[in-house]
């Protein structure tokens, strides 16, 4: 069963902006994919999509073994957009000519409209300059048969092409980035006018659907669920008791190394509220023994993921006679597994999961959000009824405080940073900012400091307070406080935190990738 009759396909050539193509497409209410650019072509044939994005990409049309467009893509009588090098390539493969330019553009530009076109109807007109964000080093300087121009700027003659008669459109620049401020209703257009999509993708009908799909899988058999209190897993947990009832029983692992209060809260909604079953392992001793004098980050995070899933399987033993793992996999993770390119995508998320369980355990695997992306999670928890304390709560990693405690861990210091952590987030709720801060957490630094306390003299520990924002949880910037709100966040911390004489702020950007600190 799919989500929707309407399917947009997006195929992959590499590009970092790839899954911010999806999400804009989803938020005009429609249900899209991305699959890599070689995808069987058969697999294309048979996804039934409305219409076709071809991503961009680092690749160079000009080169050797390049990634090109399936050419039957263009044989599928559906509307074709292209984007940068999904551009690049569809004028390749049609006949046209693409070549390396002396004038390349990176970053922000501007683009003239010279003619009109239904790409652009509603939101440019001919003659109108527009803001769009560019990233190429080649470009196109001879369109195949049938395409005219109707966009220019100083690097790219054919900044937007089309070919109306067989639906074919092409940009050199980012439509779906925020730096081109049209660029989703330009996406609109294609999904909507061009290809017409009815936009009645809905997060009521996803949560029926989904429910149907879990009880169509899972029978009469039990299902166990891994539940972190984060996010994720706690909408599976409540998607499938609504689903299963209690066929479901959740394990929650406490590792030692969660945020303050967060295991009683977790246990309260879950087994009280909810009256979910739920087995509480309180492991804390175990790992932070396990973790007792290493400081390498990765060897931490092993450790963790390898003792979770002893310490998992040996409660999911107990219960006996589950037939079925529930995950929290999310569609990022499912488009990571089959990305063409491959990347540092394992290490960047080994920080955030804490690994699979054994095949040994012979479970098949329910995994009902695994379509979609970490905002439209939140919002099928919002139609799931669970509490906004949870959907809203800032991204909390599988290590826990581990990876925010750089060098070795011990008990000291994972209640020394609950605490201060506890008095950051206090304050950041107190002034109304919470829900403008994409994530911020404490972290306690290596290192110490000599200070004077009143007419002590101090050697103690700093810790450093980290703040973003992030519209896609790929970038980050740093979130600029009022330096009044710092100056309160600190003296509470030195003054009520034993142990902490220092406090500093961090106030890095982050590129894609990672936006934890370590």
């Amino acid at each position: 069963m799919t989500p929707t009759t309407d399917r947009v396909l997006i195929l992959d050539f590499g590009a970092q902006y790839t899954q911010l193509i999806a999400r804009r497409v989803r938020e005009s209410g429609v249900y899209c994919e991305i699959h890599p650019f070689n995808t069987d072509p058969a697999k294309i044939a048979a996804f039934g999509a409305r219409a076709i994005i071809l991503s961009g990409g680092p690749a160079s049309v000009t080169g050797v073994d390049t990634p090109c467009a399936p050419p039957m893509v263009f044989e599928a009588g559906v509307p074709v957009l292209g984007i940068c090098y999904g551009e690049q390539t569809m004028v390749d493969v049609l006949g046209g000519k693409v070549e390396t330019s002396d004038h390349r553009e990176f970053g922000r530009a501007d683009v003239v409209v010279v003619d009109s076109c239904p790409l652009f109807e509603g939101v440019w007109a001919p003659g109108g300059q527009y803001p769009v964000w560019m990233s190429h080093g080649d470009r196109v300087v001879d369109l195949p048969e049938g395409f005219r121009p109707v966009a220019v700027s100083d690097g790219a003659p054919f900044a937007a092409i089309a070919d109306e008669e067989r639906q074919f459109y092409g940009v050199q620049f980012h439509p779906e980035v925020m730096h081109t401020p049209d660029g989703a209703k330009l996406l609109r257009n294609l999904t909507h006018r061009i290809a017409g999509c009815s936009g009645d993708w809905t997060m009521a009908a996803f949560k029926e659907q989904a429910i149907e799909r879990v009880r169509a899988q899972v029978g009469r058999e039990k299902v166990i669920c891994g539940l972190s209190g984060g996010v994720d897993s706690s909408v599976v947990a409540v998607l499938l008791h609504e689903a299963i009832g209690d066929q479901l029983t959740c394990i929650y692992v406490d590792h030692g190394l969660m945020r303050a209060q967060e295991s009683e809260e977790v246990v309260s909604l879950f087994r009280g509220h909810y009256n979910i079953p739920l087995v509480h392992r309180d492991a804390a001793d175990l790992f932070l023994g396990k973790l007792d004098g290493v400081e390498d980050p990765e060897r931490k995070r092993k450790i963790i993921g390898n003792t979770f899933i002893d310490v998992f399987e040996e409660e999911a033993a107990k219960l006996g006679g589950a037939s079925f793992l529930a995950q929290g996999t999310l569609y990022p993770d499912v488009i990571e597994s089959v990305s063409f390119h491959g990347g540092p995508s394992v290490t960047i998320k080994s920080h955030h999961n804490v690994g699979g369980l054994p095949e040994r355990m012979n479970m098949g695997l329910v995994e009902p959000v695994r379509e979609l992306f970490k905002d439209e999670v939140r919002v099928l928890g919002r139609e799931l009824g669970l509490p906004e304390a949870f959907i809203a709560r800032h991204p909390f990693p599988g290590p826990g405080l581990a990876i925010r405690i750089p060098g070795a861990v011990s008990r000291e210091k994972a209640d020394l940073l609950r605490k201060v952590d506890a008095i950051y987030l206090e304050e950041i709720r107190n002034a109304g900012l919470y829900d403008e801060i994409w994530q911020a957490f404490a972290v306690l630094l290596p290192v110490r400091s000599v200070g004077v306390m009143g007419d002590e003299r101090t050697y103690d520990y700093v810790c450093g307070l980290r703040a973003v924002t992030s519209t896609d949880g790929m970038t980050a910037d740093w979130y600029p406080f009022e330096p009044e709100f710092l100056a309160r966040v600190s003296s509470r911390i030195v003054n009520q935190v034993r142990g902490v004489n220092r406090v500093v702020y961090d106030i890095t950007s982050k590129p894609p990738g990672t936006i934890e600190w370590e």
